[in-house]
């Protein structure tokens, strides 16, 4: 059985009007359905098949969004905030209408990949502990990361509350041995979300972490043509990635 929607929750959902104004275009024969004027703005259509027209101008329905966003830093990963700027601020009003939010967060001073959608059930799969979905995050830690730490990630660390995380892989990129303290560029790939969690490791071997990216979430790639604080829809390719790995 196909879906059907009210007519005026199509228009409303895509931001075209509030009901009320849906109710009085349609009195006034603005709004026609394959062709017919529809004066009944509560008529149930199947907007991905039947033609909806406002004053002559078709209306493509869709029912979710998906968007990548290059997260700045100073940004907190929620729909809303008292105090802070947070990553819905970031949208325009066109992105804003269809109610998205974070997949995941990242801490206020994490930069990076944030996917936010409105597809709860795409989220809850994602983020569920038992698809092991990986993260991969660049960072720049205070401290010499050498093979001591590739290994101890490998088998997991204690955390300061007594969690032993699941195994993660450490790469080394770089040294930086020209200041006062060596700081170590890493590479890190870890398939759960715990408070702080990076941070927290690296705490964990005695370094601290000064500077955390996330690159990557499963087979979504952060676009490196994005600028902080900037977004863009998903292709059908990164989405349809991210819909594989969900099953």
């Amino acid at each position: 059985m196909r879906n059907t929607i009210r007519l005026d929750k199509v228009l409303s959902h895509m931001g075209l009007g509030t009901r009320s104004e849906i109710k009085k275009w349609a009195k006034q024969g603005r709004i026609t359905v394959n062709d017919r004027v529809v004066k009944d703005n509560g008529l149930q259509v199947q907007p991905e098949e039947d033609i909806i027209m406002l004053d002559g101008e078709r209306v493509h329905y869709r029912e979710f969004i998906y968007l990548m966003l290059n997260k700045p830093a100073g940004v907190i990963s929620a729909t809303e905030d008292r105090h802070d700027q947070t990553v819905i601020d970031l949208l325009d009003d066109e992105e804003r209408i269809f109610e998205p939010f974070p997949v995941g967060r990242l801490d206020k001073d994490t930069v990076g990949l944030l996917l936010l959608t409105n597809d709860g059930k795409l989220s809850h799969e994602l983020l569920s502990p038992r698809r092991h979905v990986p993260k991969t995050y660049i960072a720049n830690v205070v401290g010499d990361v050498g093979e001591s730490d590739i290994a101890a990630f490998m088998v997991g660390v204690t955390l300061d509350d007594g969690y032993v995380t699941k195994p993660a892989e450490l790469t080394i990129l770089s040294h930086d041995r020209s200041g006062p303290e060596v700081v170590s560029r890493i590479q890190l790939t870890i398939t759960e979300g715990k408070f702080h969690q990076v941070k927290r490791m690296f705490e964990s071997v005695g370094k601290k972490v000064v500077y955390l990216q996330r690159i990557s979430m499963g087979s979504l790639i952060l676009d490196s043509a994005l600028e902080e604080g900037h977004y863009r829809e998903l292709t059908k390719e990164e989405l349809a990635g991210l819909k594989q790995e969900r099953e």
